[in-house]
């Protein structure tokens, strides 16, 4: 199966220090940190940004920018993602930004979950929506959820 291409806000140096060792945007995800961090120079947070990002996009259905939810929840690799509960880390993503969040970005913290601890899946984050409802429908959500919706905000 021929791997996405991710969606990385690359600078203008990196890109060519990626040319210049001919390493394509989808083999980003496996390359060790230290390594993209010698490749590209910058710092090794930076790196390790890029690699959390390419990997997470390789996922079915993940985009760059909950990606980037998961990195600001502290998350830079699938490995961390194992062992977690799709439902607890959108009610980290919800205190973190202080709304409560569209349902189907629930669906993609309990695929990100699965796709770690399976990552020969193809299940998309859609495929997740029953059981969440099912998941809610019996446990509800947290009483500190915040009260304002992720539209309400400008």
């Amino acid at each position: 199966m021929k791997k996405k291409t991710p969606k990385l806000m690359l600078t203008e140096v990196e890109r060519e220090a990626l040319r210049k060792n001919k390493i394509r945007l989808h083999e980003i995800a496996d390359i060790d940190v230290g390594v993209l961090h010698d490749l590209l120079g910058g710092t090794l947070e930076r790196a390790k940004e890029l690699k959390a990002s390419a990997e997470f996009q390789m996922i079915p259905s993940i985009g760059p920018k909950f990606s980037e939810d998961l990195m600001k929840i502290g998350f830079f690799s699938l490995d961390e993602l194992k062992g977690n509960d799709g439902a607890e880390l959108v009610d980290r993503m919800e205190q973190f930004y202080g709304v409560w969040l569209d349902p189907c970005v629930e669906d993609q913290c309990r695929l990100v979950v699965h796709y770690a601890e399976q990552p020969s899946s193809t299940k998309q984050w859609w495929d997740f929506t029953e059981e969440r409802k099912q998941y809610r429908a019996k446990y509800g959500y947290p009483s500190n959820r915040p009260a304002k919706s992720w539209n309400e905000v400008e």
